[in-house]
């Protein structure tokens, strides 16, 4: 893993997308690159040019952004850290898009639900969107994890042929981390399958595969959602991996909708793939 980027504006959940994109830049040497996107209103073409800045007030409205985020960085990467950062003008869907191309990154780090006391930015609002676009693996945090590691990680799946490439960045994650990989299918009552043939299923399905350290699990419950979250509460899980069919798939989750008894505070980290 050589590059990270983080999407900021400054909210608690970008500190908290930040202290785990600092845990896997120092587990792996990777340079961090923080962005911070600017949304104009439409039309405008450039700060200068909206009524509500003049060029000294862009001036000095940029020159503030960027000793806010120079603050930002020295409080939460160390200097062992490469930290890189972009300050760009563009709505947050494509800017973060166009940025992970462009630096080539392995990975988006973002916080969810960010909530952002300046105009520029409401990260939140945009993470399901970058789960559902991105073509890259998407973490996304929704608290604090002071002590944040990569022992147990659950992939949760159907276990399709089509989640084969999902899979393989996956594991290659996996390793990084010698982390022990729980593959989970969930039984429904609406759609129930004998544990034999499950596990028959999700053995065929990872025998391409290089798992340094692994266990099948079948886990039945009134719903998918449940099921995902209830088991990874019970082995204290500390990932969740799905993979998302753009609008279609589990990228639901992310909205924190799940059911009223399941509080999106106590949400794992969650590492996403667009099948």
């Amino acid at each position: 893993m050589k590059n990270i980027l983080v999407p900021i504006d400054f909210s608690k959940s970008s500190e908290y997308a930040s202290k785990v994109a600092s845990k896997i830049a120092k587990k792996t040497g990777a340079t961090i690159y923080l962005i911070h996107l600017i949304e104009l209103p439409k039309g405008v073409i450039d700060i200068a040019s909206s009524s509500k800045f003049s060029i000294p007030e862009s001036m000095l409205y940029l020159r503030k952004i960027r000793e806010k985020i120079l603050l930002f960085r020295d409080q939460f990467f160390n200097k062992s850290i490469k930290v890189e950062y972009f300050i760009k003008l563009n709505n947050p869907l494509d800017g973060i898009i166009k940025y992970a191309d462009k630096i080539d990154a392995d990975i988006i780090i973002m916080g969810s639900k960010g909530l952002s006391e300046l105009e520029e930015i409401t990260i939140g609002s945009n993470t399901e969107k970058v789960v559902r676009t991105s073509k890259r693996p998407v973490i996304v945090v929704k608290k604090d994890f002071e002590k944040f590691k990569l022992k147990n990680l659950v992939f949760a799946s159907n276990f399709k042929e089509e989640n084969k490439e999902v899979f393989d960045k996956f594991v290659h994650f996996a390793n990084t981390f010698n982390s022990k990989i729980h593959l989970l299918k969930v039984n429904t009552p609406a759609n129930f399958q004998v544990t034999s043939e499950t596990k028959q299923e999700i053995q065929n399905f990872i025998s391409d595969f290089n798992l340094k350290k692994h266990k099948i699990n079948v886990y039945n419950d009134v719903s998918v959602e449940k099921g995902i979250l209830n088991f990874s509460k019970e082995i204290n899980a500390d990932l969740i991996a799905l993979s998302t069919h753009g609008r279609s798939g589990l990228a639901h989750l992310f909205t924190g909708s799940v059911t009223k008894t399941l509080s999106k505070n106590a949400l794992k980290p969650m590492f996403t793939i667009k099948v």
